[in-house]
């Protein structure tokens, strides 16, 4: 097997090594703690290879970056499949563990011109599939397009997921269960009680 480098499978074996090790940092320190050093101990590898594989650290955020938002895409398109698929979008953006990372590189890309304009494009590839999507769905179910359009529930469903991801990083939860019940009330009008393993 080659890659770009023209490497073998070890190559590739070395280089997801190193992407796993920057992950694993930046979910527990922040993306400030990230370094080759920090990235080539953890990975069990040769600081040298960060630059080999990568070039420079905004490339390698890069790749991180864009490895991340593809699995995450899949994951809202498997979502969106579903038998409940409004349930499992509203689900697949709430997922914690997947917003914290979202949110260094967020800080990230205040930092680093080439980590912004990542964000953008994938966030407009994401919004793009939502709304197609979306519309869809309640075109389906034959859903009034008020006061739920489909742009608005999709960036409902996104800003409330990540404006309470950030408060209960530092602690705060006043008024978080209401206003997710705002939206599961709508969800549950158009497809029912959430049903496990839809």
């Amino acid at each position: 097997m080659k890659t770009e480098r023209g490497g073998t499978a070890e190559s590739v074996t070395t280089r997801a090594a190193l992407l796993d090790a920057a992950e694993q940092i930046m979910r527990e320190e922040g993306y400030a703690a990230v370094s080759t050093r920090r990235i080539a101990a953890l990975a069990a590898a040769n600081s040298a290879l960060v630059y080999y594989y990568f070039g420079n650290m905004d490339k390698l955020f890069v790749e991180l970056f864009r490895r991340g938002a593809e699995r995450s895409y899949q994951r809202q398109l498997e979502a969106l499949r579903s038998p409940q698929p409004l349930w499992a979008l509203w689900e697949s953006i709430h997922d914690q563990s997947h917003t914290a990372l979202t949110m260094e590189f967020v800080a990230l890309a205040n930092h680093r011109k080439a980590i912004r304009a990542e964000i953008t494009e994938s966030s407009r590839r994401f919004r793009a599939l939502q709304l197609t999507a979306v519309s869809d769905i309640l075109a389906g179910y034959g859903a009034p397009t008020r006061p739920y359009t489909p742009g608005a529930l999709v960036l409902l469903m996104s800003s409330i997921s990540r404006f309470l991801r950030m408060e209960e990083a530092f602690g705060i939860d006043t008024c978080h269960a209401e206003t997710i019940e705002l939206i599961e009330t709508y969800l549950r009008d158009l497809e029912g009680e959430r049903r496990t393993g839809s």
